[in-house]
């Protein structure tokens, strides 16, 4: 996996960890060029797989993880035709996220967000798709699209959905309010706070990085299904799971160097 230095982000691969960078100005709102770069970011962690193991997204601007959706550019672009074609313009844009967002979330790589300064709109439902979110306390969140009186479409409801209670879903879907870093703890929506999620979200992934590969996927795929299948379902893949780890080469490993008390070296 080449590293990729784009208008809106840009990443990199060290040691098993992909660190993906947003940066366009003024605080990272979603745009054509930021969705272009994540489709690139979406196809690049595709293929990777053989080299990385975990991924962080996070943002290089002081001003936070992302305000949302750019809605000067969506204001212009449905000046510039009529109405009908601006309708079809924004359904376009919004089946190109949610493409990106689900390869995100289905990747068998483990993904982390660390979440600073503002996550609005858009830019909250971006922090919502990895698996894990480090957030600053401090962080001021909210699903804003109640204020330009629409509702959350970039896969908003349906990662809310697994995260939080219905009933406050509905309220800060309905209000629109901030809420700090620490009360998105409470809620569920934040894995952890951190004064330095970046640097807590880089000692995480480099954690992950060094156990079982195979163990890791395996994991995921279970947790990804659990939410929506039975019990008697989630217990059948889990013992095809657990039957093809056990004996396995890299799980033999994860045993010899527990034992011989040295870093593992696994193969992919």
């Amino acid at each position: 996996m080449n590293g990729f230095q784009g208008e809106s982000l840009s990443w990199e691969l060290n040691n098993g960890v992909v660190e993906m960078a947003l940066h366009r100005d003024p605080c990272n709102e979603i745009g054509s060029s930021t969705l272009d770069d994540l489709e690139r970011f979406a196809a690049a962690i595709e293929s990777s797989k053989d080299e990385a193991h975990a991924v962080i997204i996070h943002s290089r601007l002081k001003c936070g993880f992302s305000a949302g959706a750019d809605l000067r550019e969506l204001y212009r672009r449905s000046q510039e035709v009529d109405g009908k074609a601006a309708v079809e313009g924004v359904r376009e844009f919004l089946q190109r996220i949610h493409r990106v967002l689900n390869i995100i979330d289905d990747s068998s790589l483990t993904t982390i967000a660390a979440v600073h300064g503002v996550a609005f709109g858009g830019g909250f439902q971006l922090a919502l798709g990895p698996d894990i979110r480090i957030v600053a306390p401090d962080t001021r969140m909210a699903v804003l699209e109640i204020k330009w009186g629409l509702v959350p479409d970039m896969a908003g409801l349906v990662l809310m959905k697994g995260l939080l209670r219905d009933d406050v879903a509905r309220e800060l879907t309905y209000t629109g309010r901030i809420f700090s870093g620490e009360e998105a703890l409470t809620m569920g929506l934040a894995t952890r706070v951190s004064t330095d999620p970046h640097g807590d979200a880089m000692k995480m992934a480099i954690e992950i990085a060094g156990k079982n590969p195979d163990a890791i996927r395996a994991g995921k795929r279970l947790l990804n299904m659990a939410g929506d299948a039975d019990q008697k379902t989630i217990l059948v893949h889990e013992s095809k799971e657990q039957g093809a780890l056990i004996g396995s080469p890299n799980q033999v490993e994860a045993v010899m160097s527990n034992m011989q008390k040295r870093a593992a070296t696994y193969a992919d």
